[in-house]
């Protein structure tokens, strides 16, 4: 955003009356960029013509364009000295801080020059320059527009008018305020019809902003020019990944890949290298992204550009510990890379250390202020430790006349990272309209989680169960004690116990029913999207009877956005007594089923966006030595997010897999549930 020589030099042709034609070589050595030889010719014009002012200027100028701008300045600066009145010598002295990036002091200079002269066109577009890289970008952009409407056509104050909107619209962009940048940035379309620079920039906007319909076809225009046809493959590469297309995503930085030669440049080799290897991450081919990275690494050794590929291959194998390392080595060479700083926050959130997740997310804004994915990484680690509550009530029925209302309230109150108050209340009515029984429940528990060490979570809940039927009332201690455990990656282990009252429904509570229970949950998932489920339980009651509950699941990954999961799950229920006529007890229980679970979770639902779940099962139960009886079940959530902090879902289930009660019957339950962040971020301070 310079002003060229050839401006300056027109006002110096004008300015001179005593020019000789013997400068005319000089001149042609400015106009055509040969300053280090105008700036020798110019200086032979000095020697023999020590008072020749436009010598001067133009021997000032010869060296400030040749990368010697303090000479100039200083140049101009004792020409001042000389012609303290002189307009042309200010103008090429306020230029002269722009080459030396003394913004701050050609700012002011160029507004007293523009209050001296208020139609001169290089103090108008000097003053501009100097505002754009100072980013006052709203100022800089009225003062580019006088300029222009005193020479509507320059090609210099266009070109300046083009990076004082580029500028303009990415301090709008910063602010989330997408709609503003792109009407700057289609601004620049005006002057410059498909410029690149331009339509990046409006592309990325698109993509910041998800839409990525938009995005695509802003790419599209950009690959109209074959220059661009690598870097739009390359773009939209990350454009299909973003909507959840990675197949198409490797098909594309394939073919951009294709596109490589011997003669291509380095840098469009290393970006388009680094979005295929990124492809096949994303594809999870991790045994052909690993050859990748090892054939670069044999070629850029300790280049951060591989690492970070490296860093991201351990980080989607779960490599965590690996990852955090290659992040480390990323900023040992550069502490300030955005991928760096922010990779390994991400890297630490996923194993545990969210205190130093904090830390190395906070470091990413010192070099990127108010980057987005900084931002927005801090704040969906804020709602983890944010306190919370949440309600649910639910109506049930099934087709032995029994109903239920419950309603539920949970909430939980970090103290640190670390350290968290859990407490819930439980109010449930049954009732029968054949028996005429009807029972009443509050339980009530508080208690303590406490992450020990990353991988593991220890919780400990207490509390008391006050029941009253017809004819009986009660209180009875309730207890829930677990360890969440992630043994290895991709592991997770809970082991637990319960102490809870059987309370399904008016009868079952009447006998004041207790069951201790001793759990053991365990998930595996794999890189290549197969997961298994298992879970244990076994139970003994106070009416001297006993239980075992194995349930397990096999199950395949279809898709990851939104996650749909289809498997085989197997069921196996043992008592050690039979009581058919009072609650669901056989000696033998099996059930084998098909499901399919399609699900887009509320923690990435944004704000003002539906979430949703359903699962359909269907499948065979052999109770006993009967005949098999097919079952199914369906269970379906919808739900809103109104902001950040608030949500609301209704549930429903459906099923007649046999329970707790008796086989052969059908359970039907529908719910609503609130969920209140209850602050705008944690309220402890050691963050």
């Amino acid at each position: 955003m310079k002003l060229s020589a050839k401006l300056f030099l027109c006002c110096a042709l004008y300015s001179a009356i005593c020019l000789s034609q013997n400068m005319k070589e000089g001149f042609a050595y400015l106009e055509t960029g040969k300053y280090k030889k105008a700036a020798t010719f110019f200086s032979k014009i000095i020697a023999k013509y020590p008072e020749n002012k436009t010598a001067e200027i133009c021997y000032g100028r010869a060296l400030g364009l040749n990368g010697e701008p303090e000479v100039a300045t200083l140049i101009f600066f004792n020409l001042l000295k000389k012609y303290p009145k002189d307009f042309e010598i200010k103008l090429n002295y306020a230029e002269s801080l722009l080459w030396n990036k003394s913004y701050l002091k050609a700012a002011p200079y160029y507004e007293d020059l523009v209050a001296e002269e208020p139609q001169s066109f290089p103090a108008l577009l000097g003053y501009a320059n100097s505002l754009s890289n100072l980013k006052v970008f709203d100022k800089a952009l009225k003062y580019v527009n006088k300029a222009l409407f005193i020479a509507p056509t320059n090609i210099n104050a266009m070109t300046s008018k083009k990076y004082i909107n580029l500028g303009f619209a990415n301090q709008y962009l910063q602010k989330r305020e997408y709609n503003t940048s792109l009407k700057i940035l289609f601004e620049n379309l005006v002057f410059f019809k498909e410029d690149t620079e331009t339509l990046q920039n409006i592309a990325n906007v698109y993509l910041i902003s998800k839409n990525f319909i938009k995005a695509e076809e802003t790419y599209k225009a950009l690959g109209k020019n074959p220059k661009n046809k690598r870097s739009t493959l390359n773009s939209m590469a990350l454009v299909f990944h973003l909507k959840g297309k990675n197949k198409k995503a490797l098909q594309t930085s394939t073919v951009a890949m294709n596109t490589l030669t011997k003669k291509t440049s380095e840098a469009a080799q290393q970006r388009t290298n680094a979005r295929y290897i990124h492809s096949l991450i994303w594809n999870k081919k991790y045994r052909k992204a690993k050859n990748q990275i090892e054939k670069l690494n044999k070629k850029y050794p300790n280049k951060n550009w591989v690492l970070i590929l490296q860093a991201t291959l351990n980080s989607y194998q779960s490599n965590y510990n690996k990852s955090i390392r290659d992040f480390d080595r990323i900023l040992k060479n550069d502490s300030t890379s955005f991928d760096g700083n922010l990779g390994k926050a991400n890297a630490l959130k996923a194993s545990g250390a969210y205190l130093q997740a904090y830390k190395s997310a906070r470091n990413t804004l010192k070099f990127y202020k108010n980057q987005k994915d900084a931002v927005s990484f801090i704040q969906n680690l804020n709602k983890i430790f944010t306190p919370f509550a949440s309600t649910k009530a639910t109506y049930s029925f099934d087709n032995g006349n029994n109903k239920a209302h419950a309603y539920k309230m949970a909430s939980e109150f970090p103290l640190s990272t670390k350290f968290k108050i859990v407490a819930s209340y439980n109010h449930r009515i049954t009732s029968n309209s054949l028996s005429g029984l009807s029972a009443t429940s509050n339980n009530v528990l508080t208690g303590i989680s406490y992450q020990v060490r990353n991988h593991i979570i220890l919780k400990s809940l207490v509390g008391i169960a006050s029941s009253k039927t017809a004819t009986n009332s009660f209180n009875q201690l309730l207890a829930d004690i677990s360890a969440q455990i992630k043994p290895f990656k991709l592991q997770n282990l809970v082991l637990g116990y319960k102490r809870e009252m059987q309370n399904f429904n008016a009868a079952l509570l009447d006998r004041e029913i207790v069951q201790n229970s001793y759990l053991l949950n365990y998930n595996l998932n794999t890189t290549f999207k197969l997961g298994w489920f298992t879970q244990y339980y076994y139970t003994t009651q106070n009416d001297d009877n006993s239980r075992n509950l194995l349930f397990t699941s096999l199950y395949y990954q279809i898709l990851e956005r939104p996650s749909f999961k289809a498997g085989v799950n197997y069921q196996n229920i043992s008592f050690k007594n039979q009581e058919p006529t009072i609650y669901f007890s056989p000696k033998k229980f099996n059930a084998y089923e098909l499901f399919f679970n399609l699900i887009k979770d509320e923690t990435i639902a944004n704000k003002k966006e539906w979430f949703y779940e359903i699962t359909a099962a269907a499948g065979f139960q052999f109770i006993e030595n009967t005949a098999k009886q097919s079952t199914y079940r369906i269970q379906a959530k919808l739900g809103y997010k109104f902001s950040e902090r608030s949500l609301l879902n209704f549930y429903g289930s459906r099923s007649n897999i046999a329970s707790a009660t008796a086989a052969g019957f059908t359970f039907t339950e529908i719910g609503l549930r609130f969920k209140w962040l209850v602050s705008k971020k944690p309220l402890f301070k050691n963050l």
